[in-house]
Order: structure tokens, then C-alpha cells, then sequence
């Protein structure tokens, strides 16, 4: 009887792109932007990522490639995650398309985004403790001083 032979394929797991053509189940641009939300809305509410995880039953390491957009987050794991922060499921899309009625909102979400980093973070919440109007003008003079001679 003769051996029946079959190509092995030694692989890593991935598909392969034929022509630059890009693996549609691989994460993208979105999914970095969807990330970045996530992360935003995490760090404002103050949850680590071990607690957001016990919340969507998943392993931190997973919320960091979430967060990372290297893993894709599904339809019902970002219903989810919306739930577990408090927020409704379009405040992770760019509203562009939704018109005038949510320009506010946009530039709510484009003004958070910019708050991503802990320092910006930790800026934003000591300005929001000072409660004398006058201190508050004195300080974002002192700020936009510093960023001027920058």
C-alpha cells in the first residue's frame, strides 16, 4: 500500500497575506482606537485593569490587549465593557457620521482622549480641586506661560 503523503504547513497561527492583502480578522486602526477609549474611560473611573477584568470575566492580560487594540473586541464583550464603565456602547465610536447632535459629545470624547496620559490625568483632576476662581485663572496662566516659552 502506498504512503499517502500530504503537505504539512508549519505555521504560527496566522494566516498568511497573499499580496499585501490584510488578514480581516486581524485588529486595525479602530480597534487602537477603540483601545484608547476603553483605557480612557478605565483610568477616569479610577478601575484598575484587574478589576475591570473580574468584571467582563477575563484575565487582565486580556484588558491590556484590548486596551492595546491587539486583540479585537467583540460585539457582546464591548456591551460588556460599556456596562462595566458606565457608559452607553457609542461612546467607544467616532460619532462623525451622527451629525450636529453629537458634535458635543465628540468634542467631549476628543477633549478625554487627550487626557490620556497619567500626568495630563493627574494636571486635570488638582485643577479641578482648586475651588477659588481666582487660583484656577492664576494657574492656567502659569501653564499657558510655560507652554509658550516651550
Amino acid at each position: 500500500m502506498a504512503k499517502k503523503t500530504t503537505p504539512s504547513i508549519i505555521s504560527n497561527g496566522k494566516k498568511k497575506s497573499k499580496g499585501g492583502i490584510i488578514n480581516a480578522r486581524s485588529s486595525g486602526k479602530y480597534d487602537l482606537a477603540l483601545g484608547k477609549r476603553i483605557r480612557l474611560r478605565r483610568v477616569e473611573m479610577k478601575i484598575s485593569q484587574s478589576e475591570l477584568a473580574d468584571k467582563l470575566g477575563v484575565s487582565f492580560q486580556q484588558v491590556q490587549k484590548y486596551e492595546k487594540g491587539v486583540n479585537r473586541v467583540g460585539a457582546a464583550r464591548l456591551q460588556q465593557v460599556a456596562t462595566a464603565l458606565d457608559v452607553p456602547v457609542a461612546f467607544f465610536f467616532d460619532q462623525d457620521d451622527l451629525g450636529k447632535r453629537a458634535s458635543d459629545g465628540k468634542r467631549e470624547v476628543e477633549s478625554l482622549l487627550f487626557i490620556d496620559s497619567a500626568f495630563s490625568l493627574r494636571l486635570l483632576r488638582a485643577y479641578a480641586s482648586v475651588k477659588n476662581q481666582a487660583v484656577q485663572r492664576q494657574f492656567v496662566s502659569l501653564i499657558e506661560s510655560i507652554a509658550a516659552n516651550e
